[in-house]
């Protein structure tokens, strides 16, 4: 076994266990065994311990949000067909995880510890969500300042309509975005939902 393939273990458990019980409800012991690695390894790769786990799996969660985006929006026809295609894909992860998960960076960050890196990584994060959006919406004919304002809608409703969806253990705030801030307009039903 790689260091490498340990400490992306280490990190895709920690990602995992943060989404489903927030930081605070994830013990050390609990993301070792989950990674089938040893304690040592942890502090191998991750000097500060939980914290620094915590920040890298928030980075590979954003990551992974990121080619959720881009996928959505790739073959996407106009903003609106590539925001409602990303709210469907979201619900269906949120399906996929068994209906409770909360986002994968504000599970790991906001729920946690009041620590001002780890509200700084979740800005970077959120923002670089939101930032990509944009950058699809003008790729897709809209003015840059019309491009914000839209992306910056996209990504308050995925955020609220999560929060809703545990709430509710229902995907369906996040399927309800598109006609709550008239996505659907141009497209009847998104690809591949």
């Amino acid at each position: 076994m790689t260091p490498t393939a340990t400490k992306h273990r280490l990190i895709e458990a920690a990602a995992v266990l943060f989404r489903r019980k927030g930081y605070d409800g994830v013990g050390l012991s609990e993301i070792l065994t989950a990674a089938d690695a040893p304690k040592g390894s942890l502090y191998h790769h991750f000097p500060n311990g939980k914290s620094d786990l915590a920040i890298a799996a928030a980075r590979w969660a954003s990551e992974g949000m990121l080619r959720i985006i881009d996928d959505a929006f790739r073959d996407a026809p106009s903003f609106n067909a590539g925001a409602t295609t990303l709210c469907y894909k979201i619900a269906k992860f949120f399906d996929l995880s068994g209906g409770w998960d909360g986002c994968p960076v504000s599970s790991i960050l906001l729920d946690g510890a009041s620590d001002a890196l780890f509200r700084e990584a979740s800005a970077d994060f959120l923002n670089g969500w939101n930032h990509r959006v944009a950058d699809h919406a003008e790729r897709l004919g809209l003015a840059p300042d019309e491009a914000r304002i839209r992306a910056r809608q996209v990504m308050i409703g995925i955020e609220g309509a999560w929060v809703m969806c545990r709430s509710e253990a229902s995907s369906d705030p996040l399927r309800e975005i598109p006609d709550l801030f008239g996505f659907r307009a141009d497209q009847t039903a998104p690809p591949g939902a």
